[in-house]
């Protein structure tokens, strides 16, 4: 089913949601391959540990951190009643591994997997009602986990970054440039095994060419993705894994519920049309008009909307947080 809606509607949406509990976030830290990573559990205050409740793992785009977009989406989804944990995938923020900065796609999805291990272990939340939101990029790293995982129930994605080689090409400037991307790349990750040290470049800047991220906003914005907490640097050797990395092919294996949660305006919306159409059922997709990427991560008209819907899909494919769970 697909619904479209408009930014007034969205908005008018967002206001009229009902008022929600207030909820309060305490500091975690679990294993992933030998590693910590810290994270941060979003808790209703409503929770009644006698009665576990659904779960939801929060993933954000890539190169940032769990204060960033993850933070303002578990918070959402905690006042609507959900536990919502965030972390650092390791080599990022709190979060240990000794190659920092660098964007791994496998890493990153055994990192969504621990994290469900963790929840699962957790006495107040319901082991067989955990879910997955990614956003951005790490919808590809969610829905990939996922495929792998039964653990994970349901899934939701907003503004996702899901990409497969023909969506790489048409996003990167064809042959030609996934060559000089994938070059540079190399020429970085054979430079750290020579000498075990790492060359990082800006992640975002408005005016250093050299940055991953060139004249974007977001993360170019005090206030906005520009926070303390991230570090502003990426290792280029991520450049192979990154563009050879397949999200689409993920739907030969996705068997749960799905909602996604885009937008035209936003990244790459061939790539989620692309991974939507080859999903079975079930599956639904709410499409708002004219919200960028960058607004669906910090806007409150849009944030609201993505957040009102996603809250929807899990309770009715997890079930409420006040029935009973094991």
């Amino acid at each position: 089913m697909l619904k479209i809606l408009t930014l007034a509607t969205a908005t008018a949406a967002a206001l009229g949601s009902s008022a929600f509990a207030a909820s309060r976030v305490e500091r975690v830290a679990f294993a992933s391959h030998g590693e910590q990573i810290v994270g941060d559990l979003y808790l209703p205050e409503d929770l009644d540990p006698a009665r576990p409740r659904p779960a939801l793992v929060v993933t954000g785009a890539w190169m940032t951190v769990k204060e960033q977009m993850p933070a303002r989406y578990a918070r959402e989804l905690a006042d609507r009643g959900f536990v919502a944990l965030t972390f650092d995938f390791r080599g990022w923020g709190e979060s240990g591994g000794a190659r920092r900065q660098y964007e791994d796609p496998s890493a990153k999805v055994a990192d969504i997997e621990a994290a469900v291990a963790y929840l699962a272990a957790r006495p107040e939340i319901s082991k067989d009602r955990i879910g997955g939101l990614g956003i951005c990029a790490s919808s590809g790293y969610m829905v990939t986990a996922a495929a792998k995982n039964s653990a994970i129930k349901s899934v939701a994605l907003v503004a996702p970054w899901l990409h497969d080689a023909e969506v790489v090409e048409q996003t990167y400037g064809g042959k030609d440039g996934i060559a000089r991307l994938e070059a540079a790349g190399d020429a970085a990750e054979a430079a750290y095994r020579r000498t075990g040290k790492q060359a990082f470049l800006p992640a975002a800047s408005l005016a250093d060419e050299r940055a991953i991220m060139f004249k974007v906003p977001y993360y170019t914005e005090a206030g906005r993705g520009m926070i303390p907490a991230w570090r502003n640097e990426a290792d280029p050797a991520f450049w192979r894994g990154w563009l050879t990395f397949d999200a689409i092919q993920a739907t030969r294996r996705l068997h749960q519920p799905l909602l996604m949660v885009h937008s035209e305006a936003a990244a790459i919306p061939q790539g989620a049309r692309k991974f939507y159409a080859r999903l079975t059922e079930p599956k639904q997709q709410l499409w708002l008009d004219n919200v960028t990427q960058f607004d669906f991560y910090d806007h409150a008209a849009p944030v609201k909307a993505a957040s009102d819907a996603v809250a929807a899909h899990f309770r009715a494919t997890l079930g409420s947080a006040g029935e009973a769970g094991q």
